[in-house]
């Protein structure tokens, strides 16, 4: 079992900022990337950004400049910083971890619960 516990979400005004965590924990052995993923009322999940266990970053055109994502891996863990957010982020934010089980080593897909962020105009 592996498990994703994401928190940091809210409420904000428009410019503020939030910052999100996500950890994994359980039968993981090591993880090959990490992300976040967003979905807005009647719209479909979308990709936020994503990080590699190499470091490599990939962010939606709509965030780039604005959020930054990092990880840790040693602890399991990726960050994202929310700076300068707008109405149009409103929406429940997901941890996605692709990674190797330890039980027989498939590279699987998990995902968080997700946590609610709120931009306020």
């Amino acid at each position: 079992q592996v498990q994703l516990v994401e928190s940091g979400g809210g409420l904000v005004q428009a410019g503020g900022s939030l910052r999100l965590s996500c950890a994994a924990s359980g039968s993981i052995f090591s993880i090959n990337a990490m992300g976040w993923y967003r979905q807005a009322p009647g719209k479909q999940r979308e990709l936020v950004a994503a990080i590699t266990g190499g470091g490599y970053t990939n962010y939606a055109d709509s965030v780039k400049g604005r959020f930054t994502i990092s990880s840790d891996n040693a602890k399991k863990t990726v960050y994202l910083q929310m700076n300068s957010l707008k109405p149009e982020d409103t929406a429940v934010y997901y941890c996605n971890v692709e990674g190797y089980r330890s039980d027989d080593f498939a590279l699987s897909d998990y995902w968080g619960q997700g946590t609610q962020v709120t931009v306020s105009s």
